[in-house]
């Protein structure tokens, strides 16, 4: 004999009927969107199917006549970029050391403001931020500053919700990009309203010839040449980082201080141009805790000299060991993400 369903029964049924039904109809889980689509122009082409990573942190790779090879793009848009659609944003231009790239460039601080959008274009393992002397070597076109300043700012002003102002606009670097961040913002004055060197080789004057002898060993491959003739695996480490190798004088003429004859690194040095610098924010990090950070500590006091003689006020961090820092004071990202921890919130501010 069948009984007639209890009225607890019938309320479990209408509630799993109930929870059937929302199911059915509910909207789908949404995924990420995926990065934004960019327009080709001024002078870059996107290479097809490059492009990773999510909505709010990706890479296109873009091809340039400018420069030989791809060439990555690294863009991070502040977290509200596509829910407050009417908000433009200040752009801050990071630019990577040597030998990097920049997907490498994983700092907290620069995922962690939004209040900004950051661009880490691609400088080359040994590009040095300029347009090199002498175009005809196995490593191809080498016009880096071109390929920033001309094509890769306004690519980004226009496919971005950027503010496309000189007061809206940083440009910061490490290492190579420190010296990079400080030329560009020398050389174009009216693109930028600050500037950022953390551990920057800023001095290609005689007076740091062993920073200028670093950047000559990067162009001929000195490790590559230095590891034919050697079974020391860390040497053999480095010996493909900087091929092709080229002529020591492919970037700026000759390197040696003879005669005058190398008058164009003085002239590509910045502490020649510090009085371009007036009127904007300038902030320099380094410390000296080891080999490398020892020779920048020098060129960086030396960039700081020529500012106060230009009577151009900067912000200058010179944390030594590191210890007050919390950093071990080397040429090495655990102090630049502390630099970088420092320098966001001042930018932030400045923009403000």
């Amino acid at each position: 004999m069948n009984r007639p369903p209890s009225v607890r029964h019938r309320r479990v049924v209408a509630v799993l009927a109930a929870a059937l039904l929302a199911l059915t109809f509910a909207s789908p889980v949404r995924a990420d969107p995926g990065p934004p689509v960019l327009a080709d122009g001024f002078g870059l082409t996107q290479v097809a199917g490059a492009q990773t990573g999510t909505a709010t942190n990706f890479v296109i790779s873009v091809t340039t006549a400018q420069v030989s090879g791809e060439h990555p793009i690294k863009i991070i848009l502040p977290s509200d970029y596509f829910t407050d659609t009417a908000k433009r944003y200040p752009v801050l231009y990071f630019l990577h050391g040597s030998p990097d790239f920049p997907q490498n460039q994983l700092y907290s601080a620069l995922t962690g403001t939004d209040e900004m959008i950051t661009v880490i274009p691609d400088g080359g393992r040994r590009g040095w931020y300029s347009n090199w002397l002498k175009q005809n070597t196995p490593a191809g076109a080498q016009n880096w500053e071109t390929f920033h300043i001309d094509q890769v700012i306004p690519f980004i002003d226009a496919n971005l919700r950027t503010i496309p102002t000189k007061q809206k606009r940083a440009v910061a670097g490490i290492s190579m990009g420190g010296f990079g961040a400080v030329r560009y913002a020398e050389r174009h004055p009216d693109l930028f309203s600050q500037v950022a060197t953390l551990s920057g080789d800023v001095d290609f004057s005689v007076a740091s010839m062993d920073l200028r002898l670093s950047v000559v060993a990067s162009l001929t491959d000195a490790a590559g040449v230095l590891c034919a003739s050697s079974s020391d695996p860390d040497l053999c480490h480095q010996q493909d980082l900087y091929k092709p190798a080229v002529d020591s004088d492919a970037l700026y003429g000759t390197p040696y201080p003879f005669l005058n004859a190398d008058w164009r690194w003085n002239e590509a040095s910045p502490g020649t141009h510090a009085a371009q610098l007036a009127g904007m924010g300038i902030y320099i990090y380094t410390g000296n805790n080891d080999f490398l950070e020892f020779w920048v500590e020098g060129a960086n006091k030396h960039f700081k000299d020529a500012l106060n003689a230009a009577q151009v006020p900067y912000y200058y961090v010179g944390y030594g060991d590191g210890s007050s820092w919390g950093c071990d004071g080397g040429h090495n990202a655990g102090c630049w993400d502390k630099d970088l921890h420092d320098l966001i919130p001042r930018l932030e501010q400045a923009f403000a």
